[in-house]
């Protein structure tokens, strides 16, 4: 037992560094992104599917809440909360619409819209990526594997070198983490 352990540190621990060797600049001009947005007055949208929704709440409360420091209050929602919208528009609409009619009600242009997507292929984390940016939103993908579909529709693409779901959201989560301390330090 303590074998596996020590197997899937390392894996955890390799996946961070090729993450940080090829994702640096990335992290840096998404984090810009989201505090340019927040300072101009807008505010960030996240979503995703399963675990990667888990994420998308983890972010939006570290936001509204606050992460390390005491500060302000900031505007981030995230899109898998509200079950009615959710389940409404998956039952007049279908599942793979339920993040684009969020985002057609609540994003104005300038917001920063924020999908997850470990396989980088979920249909309605595309379709709210393709709504938000034809609507002048900055779109930030939370991406694993090669990227998949959605990586054309990002500003930002945030692929994690790794096709082990587990992997690739202790990196999307991590990346969250310091996305909030970019932001912490300006507010």
């Amino acid at each position: 037992m303590r074998d596996q352990v020590g197997q899937l540190f390392e894996q955890h621990i390799t996946v961070a560094k090729h993450t940080l060797d090829k994702l640096s600049t990335e992290i840096n001009t998404a984090s810009q992104m989201v505090i340019a947005a927040i300072k101009n007055g807008n505010k960030i949208l996240i979503f995703g599917n399963g675990g990667s929704a888990s994420d998308a709440q983890h972010i939006a409360a570290e936001l509204v809440g606050r992460f390390v420091k005491q500060r302000k209050s900031l505007p981030s929602i995230a899109l898998t909360t509200d079950t009615s919208a959710l389940t409404a528009i998956g039952n007049d609409y279908g599942f793979d619409r339920i993040f684009e009619r969020q985002v057609e009600g609540l994003a104005v242009a300038g917001d920063v819209i924020i999908g997850i997507s470990t396989s980088g292929n979920s249909p309605n984390v595309l379709k709210g990526l393709v709504l938000g940016k034809a609507m002048g939103c900055k779109t930030i993908g939370f991406l694993g594997n090669n990227g998949g579909k959605i990586k054309e529709y990002c500003d930002v693409n945030l692929i994690i070198p790794s096709n082990v779901t587990a992997r690739i959201q202790e990196m999307h989560i991590l990346i969250g983490h310091i996305i909030c301390t970019y932001v912490d330090d300006e507010y």
